[in-house]
Formats: structure tokens, C-alpha cells, sequence
């Protein structure tokens, strides 16, 4: 019995990890709401007056972007801001042919007038944060834009976050990403759900109420005194934006997000892209978990609501972990509560998991709604993609549970960028992309294991117990062989 009570134990602690979240989003989706019902009285700076307007300077850190290199630079070309007030710095550590080709389109746009210079590194020593910290010792801006490869700001953008530095506890403002090929699959669009959830719910339900948020990396704007009152950009987690963001939020530095200010960027159109960026963000997100902790508890700046929202901001990752684990036990505990009937009382407990579902879903509600429309059809639709992103979140729960781990461990890894690929419609291809891995990440064998092992849970739903079966976990059972099934298949075709 020691088995069964130690597989009850672990299961029963994963889904309150999970219901906990859940509570806290539902309580994100009330600042949400609430937030609307304000207005917003944030002095800005009149930037028709030329003398309220700051010099900036706009950083862009790119490492080997062949595909979109030619399209960002034109774009950020046409930033409207006056010239004698705009410095562009492209922080190239690239070790490819696109580092003349780079060179050679500067050279070409700096004969317009635009200050535009292209940094080198000898070595990629911090990898961006080491980029963005050398372009920032020589940086001639008060405000520094920070882009990455794939982002296309339009040309008003400035014009638009700029004006929220007048008020001097401002360290940063930061913006909502769009997506210019969200249509393009079903990865696209999944991750677009996620990332739409994060850049209105999430953002928008922290900051309204003074909680911490962080910058995305990438479509914000830092104030140089900012940067460098909280320590500098540091290059010892995956993360380095939360880091900074948290670094500074703790030395009392306000952050502006600014739901209605879109910058469209690109989404992974492949799996093991996707795969990456996942691995990189979760494995950061459980990094910094490990360096911010003891700061956030023993803060005195900040209030308890703050600091718990805060640690449960940091333990995003974690979640994962806690998916997995509830995935992997729910098989044995279907026999454990078919074989045991002393011990069914313990399996309320699964009710804490069906009502942390309905939370998500009531909240995502309203972040699809109000991207896409209201109506019959659209919820609809909703209930589809709802579903369709859940199995499939699940189906990277072992992927991204891995990278929670080693982060946890603090067992350090390389910075392993996101291939772009320079798609925006069903007509463009990623075949050929020269930066994609060749090879298949041994994990997707588990992957397609882990499918079998889902798929024998629901054949487990019409043999166990003497009743005829037991199907109450037979659609949580099914959405995991679809997710894993998914990742699995998509993993094994996703070469260049």
C-alpha cells in the first residue's frame, strides 16, 4: 500500500499546484476587466514640442537571420522619428556570409542620413544580454527600443510608447506582440492563443493592480537609467529579459504595458523551432525562479499579493512539470481507485483538475473574444481551439518539463536561437531553411512511447473494475494520445 498512498500523495500535490495557478488567473482575468473601466491618466510628453522629445536608440541583436535580416532593416528604416533624435545599433554576432551582406545594407541605409551603425563581437560571450550590454556602453540614447529579428514595429511606434517616460518612475514600456502568419497552421495558431492569453490577460492583469510583469525581450522600451540602476543585463539565465524585468521592479521601477500598441512579429512555423524557443523559455523561466526567489519573498517594497502573483509569475514554467506528473500517475490511478475501494474518497481530488480546467477556459474566453469577436460561431470555434491547444500544451509536457528540470537543477545550457523563416502566407515555404537541426531530439521517441501509454489509458477506461469500466478520465486520456500524437508526428517531419 506504500506505492499507492506515495502515487496519491505526488498526484494529489500536482493537481493543488495546478488549481492554485488557476485561481490566480481567474483572479488576473478580474484585473483584467476591471482594468477596462479606467482611464488612463498617464502624463506623456507632447513630442510636437521639440524639446520634449528624448534621443533613442533603437538596438537590434541578431545572430545568423539570412531570411529576415534584409526585411527588418527596411522596416526599422522607417521609424518616424526625427533623425537628429534616433540611433539604430544592430548588434550583429553573427558567424555566417550574412555578416556582409549586413554591413553592405547599412552602409547603404546610413547614406540616406539614418544613424545606423553595425556593432561586432569577437565572441558571443553572454549571448544577447552580452550583445545588448556592449551596444549599451556606447549608446547615445536616454531610451533604449529593443527589436528582435522577426519584429516588425510600425512606423508610428515610437511616437506611441515614447511619450509614457515623462513620468520619471517609468522604466519601461512595453507593447502587445502580434502575428503577421498566425493563420498559417495549426502550430500558428496554437501559439498564438498561448501568447495572446499571456499579452492581454496576464500582462494587462498584473500590471493594472502594480504587480510585477516583464519585458518580452523584445517590442519595448527600456529607460538606459533603468538598465543600469538594476545591475545591467547579465547573461547567467536563458531569460535575461525576466531577469531584468524582476531586477528592476524590485528597485521600485514602474513598468507601462500597452495593450493597444501591436507590434507584429513572426511565429516558428516548425515544430523543433517551436521546440527550442519552448525549451529556452521555460528552462529561463525556472532559472530565475532559483535567482529571484529569496529576493521576492524577503522584499520590503513590495506587498504579499505582489510577491505571490510574483512567484507564481516565475513558477509559469513550472506548471508544466505539474501537467506531466498528473498525466503520467493518472493511468495507475484509475486502477488504484478501481482496485481499492477504501481509497475512492482520495479521488475527489480530480474534481480540483476538472474545475482548474473550466477556470482556463472561462478565462481564455474572453482573451479570444476579444481578439476575434463575440457570437454563436465564435464560441464555437473557441471550444474547438480551446481543446485543440490544451491536448497539444500537453503533448510538450515532456519537453518543457525537461527544461524545467535542468533549470531547477541549475544545470546551465547553451542560448539556442529561434530560426526565422520569413513566412506570412500559405504560399511560403521553410523547406530548405539552412538553420533548421537536422537531427531528431531523442526525446520524441518518448514522445511517441508516451502516446502508446495514453492510448492504453483509454483502452484501460472499458477493462478496469467489475463495473463495466470506468471512463471518467477517458477524455483527459484522449486529448493527451492526440496532444503526444501531434508533437510526435510533426517532430519526425519537421526536418529541412
Amino acid at each position: 500500500m506504500f506505492l499507492e498512498y506515495t502515487i496519491i500523495a505526488i498526484y494529489t500535490i500536482a493537481i493543488l499546484l495546478i488549481f492554485m495557478y488557476a485561481l490566480a488567473q481567474l483572479n488576473l482575468l478580474y484585473n483584467y476587466l476591471s482594468s477596462k473601466k479606467k482611464k488612463d491618466t498617464c502624463e506623456k510628453f507632447d513630442i510636437t514640442i521639440p524639446d520634449e522629445i528624448p534621443y533613442v536608440t533603437i538596438q537590434l541583436p541578431v545572430f545568423n537571420e539570412m531570411y529576415v535580416m534584409d526585411r527588418l532593416l527596411d522596416n526599422i528604416a522607417l521609424i518616424e522619428y526625427p533623425k537628429e533624435k534616433l540611433e539604430i545599433q544592430v548588434l550583429d554576432d553573427s558567424t555566417d556570409e550574412t555578416v556582409e551582406s549586413t554591413r553592405q545594407h547599412i552602409e547603404n541605409l546610413a547614406e540616406t542620413g539614418l544613424d545606423i551603425k553595425h556593432i561586432t563581437r569577437t565572441d558571443r560571450s553572454g549571448f544577447k544580454a552580452g550583445a545588448l550590454k556592449e551596444g549599451l556602453k556606447i549608446a547615445k540614447g536616454e531610451f533604449i527600443a529593443i527589436f528582435d529579428a522577426d519584429f516588425l514595429p510600425k512606423p508610428n511606434w515610437l511616437k506611441r510608447t515614447i511619450p509614457y517616460f515623462k513620468n520619471d518612475k517609468v522604466g519601461v514600456v512595453q507593447t502587445r506582440w502580434g502575428h503577421i502568419n498566425r493563420n498559417y497552421s495549426l502550430l500558428t495558431k496554437i501559439q498564438a492563443f498561448a501568447l495572446d492569453a499571456h499579452f492581454t490577460l496576464e500582462q494587462v492583469g498584473r500590471n493594472s493592480k502594480g504587480h510585477f510583469i516583464n519585458f518580452n525581450g523584445t517590442a519595448g522600451v527600456w529607460r538606459k537609467a533603468c538598465i543600469l540602476d538594476a545591475g545591467n543585463w547579465e547573461g547567467d539565465t536563458l531569460t535575461e529579459d525576466l531577469d531584468l524585468s524582476y531586477r528592476a521592479q524590485l528597485k521600485n521601477w514602474e513598468f507601462k504595458y500597452l495593450e493597444d500598441v501591436e507590434t507584429p512579429a513572426e511565429l516558428p512555423v516548425v515544430i523543433s523551432a517551436a521546440r527550442s524557443q519552448q525549451f529556452r523559455w521555460n528552462k529561463g523561466g525556472a532559472e530565475n525562479f532559483r535567482k529571484m526567489l529569496k529576493r521576492v519573498i524577503t522584499s520590503k517594497n513590495i506587498s504579499t499579493k505582489t510577491k505571490i502573483h510574483g512567484l507564481l509569475h516565475l513558477l509559469n514554467s513550472t506548471m508544466f512539470l505539474s501537467i506531466f506528473t498528473v498525466a503520467i500517475l493518472s493511468i495507475p490511478m484509475l486502477y488504484i481507485k478501481n482496485e481499492y475501494a477504501h481509497l475512492r474518497n482520495y479521488f475527489y481530488i480530480m474534481s480540483f483538475f476538472v474545475t482548474s480546467t473550466i477556470i482556463f477556459f472561462v478565462c481564455y474566453w474572453f482573451m479570444y473574444k476579444n481578439i476575434y469577436g463575440s457570437g454563436f460561431k465564435k464560441f464555437f470555434s473557441y471550444i474547438g481551439m480551446f481543446f485543440t491547444f490544451f491536448s497539444i500544451a500537453m503533448g510538450f509536457s515532456l519537453h518543457n518539463s525537461i527544461a524545467v528540470i535542468e533549470g531547477h537543477m541549475g544545470k546551465r545550457s547553451e542560448f539556442v536561437r529561434t530560426p526565422k523563416f520569413n513566412i506570412s502566407t500559405l504560399k511560403d515555404s521553410w523547406k530548405g531553411n539552412k538553420y533548421l537541426r537536422k537531427k531528431v531530439s531523442p526525446h520524441v521517441i518518448i514522445e511517441g512511447l508516451l502516446m502508446l501509454y495514453f492510448g492504453f489509458g483509454m483502452y484501460s477506461a472499458f477493462v478496469v473494475g467489475d463495473q463495466g469500466g470506468d471512463f471518467g478520465l477517458f477524455p483527459f486520456h484522449l486529448m493527451l494520445f492526440i496532444g503526444f500524437g501531434y508533437v510526435f508526428f510533426k517532430s519526425l517531419s519537421s526536418k529541412a
